[in-house]
């Protein structure tokens, strides 16, 4: 896709009202891209762009700038009058970039912007406490999500520390969604005054808060938030004792704990009690397969447990969790990179009858032919053997054989859309189960299989009115299986 493309996109759509383009904006570099936009509709409310280089971005913001500074007389065209949405990725995140998208867009409602920094930011090149200041002039946002990644280089918003969050706080009371990424010198000060500052606050990410403690939620009983989502990535300080006070919270509905280390069984137990939770993320935490005889009796109707990497936990953790009523609500599981899960306790997993739609068990040496025909073997109420996963992740499973391969042919697993398995595995016999499954996605490079993973960010602002019911059965029912296939035979 070119430039002429973009601009006969954005001519010939005279009524679009959400664009989202996955793509590298520096390939329509060309002196007319600013200006190109003035023929957008004036209904696009919602823009997603994968990646534009900040002097792309800038200068767009100027024009548009102009435009709504012209005189009366001046007949100028209109950039972006009903604009509400904005996600996209620069190279840094500045000042500058901050108060032209404030001054530009005056009628933004939800602003998401990342950064991936190649080196260290200068003054000049990066986000202080004085850029969070000209966030929400009009205090028209409910949606913020400032991240920095570290995919190219180990570094934070070095510049920001609580002052430049409590001076954003207070302009941002109507907030009801945040995401703050790489904010290395935001203390509980910072971290507190959110969560004090905005009430209507459901949704809450902090990821790579290398000083955020148990002391965020020392008195959050105190507060009238009802938060339904929070994510605590590496959070490394956090300790059992916060996620206690956080479990006050009882209609949360998504919890992310991955990779705080501190964490351990007594956070777990708090936790179980949760009458709303149905995701849980655990990967990389300290916990036993005590925490999941906590999950087992608790009160949690979970439809998603991951606890990836989670290297205490033992083939005894399964029966545990399914002996009360999680096996009734649980449809994802991942148990990958724990080296003590071995075929036995995939066993286990077939025994409990648990209908699960996604199973992943990537990275796990101990398990091999015996899972895939465990779970080939599954049967519930009367239907077809395997018929209730979608998506099996076995990558570098180092015990599969190929003699696993004639398991994957129908009639079994019929639902499956998405299937791992090591890189070495036998490549023609992988290409003779893909053209026999046309509707099989199968990968054997180790990549994330499925549509929408954990960390997939449209879970943290989705409106909950969202239209997926209309998805559902095709989801759940895949492609169709005609009665014959219902007849296992060689």
């Amino acid at each position: 896709m070119g430039f002429s493309d973009l601009q006969a996109l954005l001519n010939g759509c005279s009524s679009l009202e959400s664009l989202s383009l996955a793509l590298d904006f520096s390939k329509f570099d060309n002196p007319n891209f600013s200006h190109v936009w003035s023929s957008a509709s004036e209904g696009l409310s919602s823009l997603e762009i994968g990646y534009i280089p900040l002097s792309m971005l800038l200068a767009l913001l100027t024009v548009a700038v102009e435009s709504q500074q012209s005189m009366d007389y001046v007949k100028a065209p209109v950039f972006f009058p009903s604009l509400q949405k904005l996600c996209l990725s620069v190279d840094f995140i500045t000042d500058h970039l901050i108060g032209s998208i404030s001054t530009a867009l005056p009628s933004l409602t939800h602003l998401d912007l990342q950064d991936a920094p190649i080196m260290e930011p200068e003054s000049a090149t990066d986000l202080t406490n004085a850029g969070l200041q000209e966030i929400n002039p009009k205090g028209k946002l409910k949606h913020i999500s400032l991240i920095r990644s570290q995919e190219f280089l180990f570094t934070s918003f070095r510049r920001v520390n609580d002052l430049g969050i409590l001076l954003m706080s207070e302009k941002c009371s109507n907030l009801e969604s945040i995401c703050l990424g790489g904010f290395s010198r935001v203390t509980d000060t910072g971290f507190r005054a959110i969560i004090h500052s905005c009430s209507g606050l459901h949704k809450l990410k902090v990821s790579n808060g290398s000083r955020l403690t148990d002391l965020v939620f020392h008195d959050i009983v105190a507060t009238s938030l009802c938060l339904t989502h929070v994510s605590l990535r590496w959070c490394n300080l956090l300790t059992d004792v916060g996620i206690e006070r956080l479990s006050f919270n009882k209609d949360l509905n998504v919890l992310d704990l991955r990779d705080c280390k501190s964490l351990g069984d007594e956070a777990v137990r708090a936790l179980s009690c949760l009458p709303r939770l149905h995701i849980l993320m655990l990967d990389g935490t300290d916990i036993t397969n005590q925490a999941l005889k906590y999950l087992g009796a608790g009160a949690c109707p979970l439809t998603s447990l991951s606890m990836r990497g989670c290297y205490k936990l033992t083939n005894d953790c399964i029966p545990l969790l399914f002996a009360g009523s999680v096996k009734e609500s649980l449809r994802v599981l991942d148990l990958s990179r724990i080296p003590s899960i071995t075929d036995d306790g995939v066993m286990l997993i077939a025994q409990s009858r648990t209908p699960l739609t996604e199973l992943r068990l990537r990275e796990n040496p101990e398990i091999g032919d015996a899972t895939v025909m465990a779970l080939a073997s599954m049967q519930f109420d009367g239907g077809t053997y395997g018929s209730t996963l979608q998506l099996l992740d076995l990558y570098d499973c180092c015990a599969i054989t190929p003699l696993a391969m004639r398991w994957f042919k129908k009639p079994y697993f019929p639902r499956l859309r998405w299937l791992g398995l090591r890189g070495s595995m036998n490549r023609i016999m992988v290409d003779a189960l893909v053209r026999s499954r046309p509707f099989l996605h199968m990968s054997c490079a180790g990549d994330e299989l499925g549509t929408s993973y954990w960390d997939a960010s449209a879970d943290w602002y989705r409106h909950d009115d969202d239209d997926s019911e209309d998805l559902e059965p095709w989801q759940l029912d895949g492609e169709p299986v005609s009665d014959t296939e219902t007849v296992v035979g060689e």
